[in-house]
């Protein structure tokens, strides 16, 4: 028999699944699966009704992803900049679900929970675009009950097993309550660690604004990458005066040319972890000489920099460039392979 206070009360049980999934999809670092298990393992044991566990995990989700969604039109990028702000993984996740919307649409909310990161950015990122509410909610709604429903079911299926280690954290002193706790803590020391290890990486690569600019007033000025993804650049058709675009998806070879020149790269992510992606990227094409834009495009820009308009044919010219350097057209620029530049 599963006794109690082993674990949560029944008649707090919904309330408790309710409150934890809502604090997850409002953006606090803390598991909701864990409790949605053990509703699940309540259900089973007929201390709660399945029906409850997901009506309080559905709703708690639809109303923090509402929110979001109204936060987003609201504010726009400058939301998005400042969530990606204290997280490691969230402008490259930014990057990933607009590509990813823009290709399949709203229905990318049914497996959104599912992949770290994208659950609490799609939301914010879709009040950005003009996709409906009602749209949004409908494909939100199935996307929540998809992923309360697998761990509802797996706590359920697998109730004796989870009676079984709430049983020993209860003959070891503690409670379910501690248990969360352990897990609350481990979840923000590995998030910890891995900030700790990608800043200490960054502090290699990263270049300022200032000394950007003193790079491209020397002899040698380094080869500039904007590395935006085209519904940004689409919005802010503006660049850092002489960049380039980059398509690192390219199987063309790296120019020669450009092994001998200093290249930065800029996109418009506060953390930087896009860039790092591409940096390393590029160290993979043999390019050492590789600094990330502390704060990309938009910490230019609030320095005082000057920026210059995007070329209408832009996305289209740079396609055809060649390895050697443009003629007086194209002030001097170099150029690189067509793909490698798309």
């Amino acid at each position: 028999m599963w006794h109690f206070p082993i674990a949560i009360p029944p008649s707090l049980g919904v309330w408790a699944v309710f409150m934890s999934v809502l604090v997850t999809q409002l953006g606090l670092p803390i598991p909701a699966a864990p409790m949605l298990i053990l509703g699940g393992t309540m259900a089973a044991m007929g201390q709660a009704s399945y029906a409850s566990v997901l009506a309080a995990a559905i709703g708690a989700t639809l109303l923090a992803d509402s929110m979001w969604f109204f936060t987003g039109r609201a504010y726009g990028r400058r939301l998005l900049n400042y969530l990606v702000r204290f997280s490691l993984s969230l402008d490259t996740t930014v990057r990933v679900t607009r590509n990813t919307y823009e290709r399949y649409g709203a229905p990318i909310l049914t497996i959104a929970k599912f992949l770290p990161g994208l659950g609490l950015i799609s939301a914010p990122l879709l009040g950005t675009t003009a996709i409906n509410l009602g749209v949004f909610l409908f494909w939100d709604f199935i996307g929540a009950a998809l992923w309360a429903s697998v761990w509802v079911i797996g706590g359920a299926a697998l109730h004796d097993q989870i009676v079984q280690l709430v049983l020993l954290v209860r003959q070891n002193g503690g409670t379910i309550v501690d248990a969360f706790a352990a897990i609350f803590v481990a979840v923000l020391l590995y998030r910890w660690v891995r900030r700790w290890q990608f800043r200490r990486w960054l502090a290699h690569v990263r270049i300022s604004p200032d000394q950007l600019d003193g790079l491209m007033k020397s002899n040698e000025p380094p080869l500039i990458f904007d590395a935006r993804p085209q519904s940004v650049r689409a919005k802010e058709s503006h660049r850092i005066a002489g960049a380039l675009l980059l398509d690192l998806d390219s199987p063309e070879p790296i120019p020669d040319e450009l092994l001998k020149r200093p290249i930065v790269v800029y996109c418009v992510c506060p953390n930087e972890a896009t860039a790092k992606r591409i940096v390393s990227q590029l160290h993979r094409k043999h390019l050492h000489q590789v600094k990330a834009l502390k704060g990309g495009l938009d910490a230019w820009e609030r320095h005082g920099y000057p920026v210059e308009p995007l070329p209408q044919d832009f996305e289209t010219s740079m396609a055809h460039l060649t390895e050697e350097e443009n003629d007086a057209d194209h002030e001097g620029e170099y150029t690189v392979r067509a793909r490698l530049a798309k």
